[in-house]
């Protein structure tokens, strides 16, 4: 999932998860029970690229804002055990109306701290990936196999990519999302969520040793506990079969974390916006459902 090692970890990629996963919702949203009695089978691979553009804060509680745009390949795969959707990749273990467990691997890009006043002298914030279980429970009505409001609850070790996969601790991000149709043929989606880290992961984003210590930036070691807290809008619509629009906005809170108290977090709260565009190149003939 590392595409680049420059650019500002966790608002980037999470918002580009979250375009990805409004194409995803458009596809498998569900429909109404007088319009499908059982799952719309769908392809067990798509390919394509995305276009996306973003102004987000360096990382949760930083005052440098990042502009970016990238265009990324995405993958597709719907097997019954191994998946890739969306941000997660993984094997499926438990797959019910109303439970979904899988163990897989999620991702979040590195940031140059030269870039980031606030950093300036310390350690680049690595690229990191994510690997552990996660439990998906519907909690609306499921139609077809699908509901429109669901929780998340993934528990995850966190290792650095960028220093030879050391490792940074452990991160609970539980969600609740939402998806539901919109006027004008856009599908919409949302979801609020929290992070919990260990003492190590929080550290890796707020702790300044005694040497990277300075008169505006005094040493400090970081707590366990919560991270951030976010809330996320997203929408999309399709242009043609493979084309679709997509946008997102998400406000980011480190009000009454654990680590409020860091020299580095200099906001409570930071706004991330995107647009971007997703082009499905090929799919397979195949059909499965899920």
């Amino acid at each position: 999932m590392t595409y680049s090692t420059r650019l500002p970890i966790f608002t980037l990629l999470a918002g580009l998860a979250a375009l990805l996963a409004t194409h995803a919702t458009a596809q498998t949203a569900p429909q109404a029970p007088e319009m499908s009695a059982s799952p719309a089978p769908k392809p067990l691979w798509e390919v394509g690229g995305a276009v996306f553009a973003a102004s987000q804060p360096a990382y949760p509680g930083a005052a440098t804002r990042t502009s970016r745009a990238l265009a990324l390949p995405f993958v597709i795969y719907r097997g019954e055990f191994l998946r890739a959707e969306q941000n997660n990749v993984g094997l499926r273990a438990i797959k019910t109306p109303r439970y979904e467990l899988d163990v897989g691997f999620a991702g979040s890009l590195g940031s140059n701290s030269k870039d980031v006043p606030a950093r300036l002298g310390m350690q680049d914030l690595g690229s990191l990936i994510e690997f552990g279980p996660r439990l998906k429970i519907n909690i609306g009505e499921v139609t077809n196999g699908r509901s429109s409001l669901w929780v998340e609850l993934p528990v995850r070790g966190v290792f650095d990519l960028s220093n030879s996969f050391a490792n940074r601790g452990v991160n609970f991000e539980p969600q609740l999302s939402f998806a539901l149709p919109l006027p004008g043929g856009w599908v919409g989606g949302g979801s609020v969520a929290t992070s919990f880290g260990s003492q190590k992961f929080a550290d890796t984003f707020y702790g300044v040793t005694n040497a990277q210590a300075t008169a505006t930036r005094p040493a400090y070691t970081a707590k366990s506990g919560l991270i951030t807290t976010r809330a996320t809008l997203a929408a999309s619509k399709r242009v043609t079969q493979d084309l679709r629009v997509l946008g997102f906005a998400r406000l980011d809170s480190v009000g009454g974390s654990a680590n409020r108290s860091s020299a580095l977090v200099e906001k409570t709260n930071g706004l991330s916006v995107g647009l971007g565009l997703t082009y499905t190149l090929g799919r397979s003939s195949s059909m499965v459902n899920e």
